[in-house]
């Protein structure tokens, strides 16, 4: 899956990626550490079009590769990322990794938290209540569960409602290429709204047909958090990845 993150990116980005890749100091004060937690029917790779962005600016960059077998598990893998970190750190979640962060950022190291396309849930809420409640959008009718309750969104309706700006050919391999999420955490609910007490900021994609734009907004304005809107589809870590980038490194400058 990676070299199909990184064909995407370089399709999409092409010289200007290149121009933007020279490093430089990290500004005073800033975070200099990133955690970056990926969605559910994709792994980490997903994020590595904004990991080699903020890498060659000297981040410390950390990808973490959630199993999808349930909220405790994930959250427990994203701890031990936030474990290995030294000082300050960005919590950033992609969207089932919203919910992901929601529970784990309240890790004295985390600094703030960047939802790019993401649940924010409240204490009590889960996925399924979210997305029972939520607008209906393309993606979200398209999720089916196999016969032991694993879910995948159908591989023929992903292409066009979880990256329709993404090459053709490229969207129908990561349909293919799907990491199923359980209905164990698809079901539970957080017992944190890690939200509530740190830094938030919001990267809102207009074009969603995965996580409605209302249901983006909402969720932004109950964190009070600052929105950023990207003209793009759920896949905009990928194909918007250096305004995604731009910002994670707004957020590592939070107080």
């Amino acid at each position: 899956m990676r070299t199909l993150i990184l064909s995407a990116a370089a399709v999409l980005a092409g010289a200007a990626f290149a121009a933007g890749a020279s490093a430089a100091g990290l500004p005073a004060g800033a975070a200099h550490n990133i955690v970056l937690v990926h969605g559910a029917f994709v792994d980490q790779t997903s994020w590595q079009p904004v990991a080699d962005i903020l890498t060659k600016k000297g981040y410390n960059v950390t990808l973490v590769e959630n199993p999808l077998t349930s909220l405790a598990d994930d959250v427990e893998a994203t701890k031990k990322a936030l474990a290995a970190q030294n000082g300050r750190t960005v919590l950033v979640g992609h969207s089932w990794g919203g919910v992901v962060i929601t529970e784990a950022g309240n890790d004295p190291k985390v600094s703030a938290l960047v939802y790019v396309s993401a649940f924010a849930p409240e204490v009590g809420q889960s996925l399924a209540s979210l997305a029972q409640s939520g607008p209906a959008t393309e993606g979200g009718s398209a999720i089916r569960a196999d016969e032991k309750g694993n879910l995948t969104i159908d591989p023929k309706v992903f292409p066009s409602a979880v990256a329709a700006d993404l090459p053709p050919n490229i969207a129908e391999a990561l349909a293919n290429s799907q990491l199923p999420l359980s209905h164990v955490a698809f079901e539970a609910p957080v017992d944190v709204a890690a939200w509530r007490d740190k830094p938030d900021f919001y990267v809102l994609t207009t074009e969603d047909k995965v996580l409605a734009p209302a249901a983006q907004r909402m969720f932004a304005e109950r964190m009070k958090a600052k929105i950023t809107e990207v003209h793009g589809s759920h896949a905009s870590l990928v194909v918007h990845a250096q305004e995604v980038a731009t910002v994670i490194e707004k957020a590592a400058l939070a107080k």
